[in-house]
């Protein structure tokens, strides 16, 4: 692509290079790249542009091809996607994963693909870049809106995201639109892969036989938003999940400080599985908003996950709504209310193996 690239390259390969500078800087050096090329325009950019970033650098970069077998077809698509990326310059893996599981087949599919990235991140001690643009931001943002979310879910796709386990998730081309991965990879004569299950008319469909719903939201949704509103509603949502991320940030923040304050020590406190225990009078005063995180920070030191809205209120009751109810009943766990007036304490425990949180 050349020392110098102009026009949308350009804008992709400067997004790419401040990614990677910003993570080294924290990170230092990583031994390998990995990035996740569909053979999409934005995954077609990304790897081009990474390609060419790394090599400057020293860094070797894997990219990952997931043939998820839904097409008779897929399996030579993916080959050709791969010996693209190997002719720009990257080793080239195509991993074959079987789609099965709960969520339909649009979360079956993302789920077996971040499964083979992260075994390849692991096994390369690695970070993965991932090719989401403005665009993809935008829908995510709807469709979170579509659940009643509140900013923990509105700040949608993280520029960078860690697993537990350290893996680390990278996304450079945020800033950019889809538009302009389109046009980068025609700026050097590369064809993008065209899946047709991306397509509202493509072959997946919901379970009630409606087409998938980024899909609707993407050919769908958001044109029909730009012609009701005149103007193009991209930016305006994407920043909406970056004013989203700044607050939650700060609410996070104050929710650790509560939390801290609230705390009781226990003894075995810091054993698995040992109860969690804090104080009332603590949370009482609190902004709900904080307040709740600062319950779900509780029940996740508890060993406790997956809490739903109506399990927070539940917990919520236990500081603000008490009328002497019982235990309540979580995934995984109970939280009860013991003590009175300034002595009063919210106990979260997890339950031994082979028994269940939920009432029976």
């Amino acid at each position: 692509m050349g020392a110098n690239p102009s026009g949308t390259l350009r804008a992709c390969s400067l997004a790419v290079r401040a990614h990677l500078t910003s993570f080294m800087d924290e990170a230092g050096a990583p031994p390998a790249l990995v990035v996740g090329l569909s053979g999409g325009a934005d995954s077609l950019a990304l790897a081009l542009t990474t390609i060419d970033v790394a090599a400057r650098a020293g860094i070797p970069v894997v990219t990952v091809t997931v043939d998820h077998g839904l097409r008779e077809e897929s399996a030579r698509e993916a080959r050709d996607v791969a010996d693209l990326s190997e002719s720009l310059g990257a080793r080239a893996l195509v991993e074959t994963v079987a789609v099965a599981g709960r969520g339909g087949p649009e979360a079956s599919a993302r789920d077996a693909r971040r499964s083979a990235l992260r075994a390849v991140a692991l096994r390369e001690r690695a970070p993965i870049l991932l090719g989401h643009t403005m665009d993809d931001q935008a829908e995510t943002v709807l469709l979170r809106l579509a659940r009643g979310s509140g900013p923990s879910s509105l700040r949608a796709i993280a520029p960078i995201s860690r697993d537990a386990d350290g893996v680390t998730w990278l996304r450079p081309l945020l800033g950019l639109r889809r538009t302009d991965t389109e046009a980068a990879c025609g700026q050097v004569g590369l064809a993008p892969v065209e899946d047709p299950t991306n397509a509202v008319d493509g072959p997946w469909r919901a379970a009630d036989g409606s087409p998938l719903r980024r899909s609707a939201v993407r050919h769908r949704a958001i044109p029909a938003l730009a012609s009701a509103l005149g103007v193009d509603p991209i930016p305006a949502l994407a920043r909406t999940a970056a004013l989203c991320a700044a607050d939650d940030d700060a609410l996070n923040g104050w929710a650790r400080k509560l939390t801290d304050a609230a705390r009781v020590a226990v003894e075995g406190g810091g054993a698995g599985n040992a109860p969690v225990v804090v104080r009332v009078s603590h949370l009482r005063g609190a902004p709900r908003a904080v307040r709740t995180r600062a319950l779900l920070r509780a029940a996740g030191a508890a060993g406790l996950r997956a809490l739903s809205s109506s399990h927070v209120d539940d917990l919520d009751d236990l500081v603000v709504a008490w009328r002497g109810q019982g235990p309540i009943h979580l995934p995984g766990g109970i939280a009860s209310r013991v003590g009175r007036g300034d002595d009063a304490q919210i106990v979260v425990s997890a339950c031994r193996e082979g028994e269940s949180g939920n009432e029976p």
